[in-house]
């Protein structure tokens, strides 16, 4: 945490309207400038050093991966020791302000993961990570969200938000 400032709380609930979807937000204000701050999220390489090494994380696809919509990316993970595999593709590219990553093959039934930057009045930036995912359609994925995956995102985007305080200095 920056400057000791209270950061606001992840928070992961229901979406309301899709049963079974839940929506997972985090807000991170940094002292950079929204044009040093997208480049950071706009390098792809860059995820591998914000993720938790428990998840093993590696972008397969080869580098430099262009950044637009339609890009397509290709990672090995493991997840709770089972490995996965996961392709996205970026749907919408808008820099600086927004990209959205989406899964086409992977663990979820759903995940698709909004990214936008807001410059402050203090000349920082604002991220918000806004993400909407569904399990697999099994008799137990209510209880398998609140006792499996929700922890689990909740230390991902932790871990996220400490590793982008660390790699992105301040002003």
């Amino acid at each position: 945490m920056k400057g000791g400032a209270a950061r606001p709380p992840i928070t992961i609930e229901p979406s309301p309207g899709e049963p079974g979807v839940f929506v997972l937000t985090v807000e991170q204000r940094l002292g950079l400038g929204i044009e040093r701050v997208f480049p950071f999220f706009a390098d792809a390489g860059n995820l591998e050093a914000i993720t938790p090494p428990l998840l093993n994380f590696h972008i397969l696809t080869p580098r430099p991966i262009e950044m637009k919509a339609g890009a397509l990316i290709d990672y090995r993970l493991k997840i709770r020791g089972v490995p996965a595999r996961w392709r996205t593709r970026i749907s919408v590219y808008e820099p600086p302000h927004r990209f959205v990553d989406e899964q086409l093959k992977g663990p979820y039934r759903l995940w698709h993961h909004t990214h936008t930057f807001e410059p402050t009045a203090e000349g920082g930036t604002l991220i918000r990570d806004r993400v909407r995912y569904a399990l697999p359609r099994l008799p137990l994925a209510g209880l398998a969200n609140r006792v499996l995956v929700k922890p689990d995102l909740l230390k991902i985007f932790e871990f996220r938000r400490d590793a982008i305080d660390r790699l992105l200095p301040t002003m």
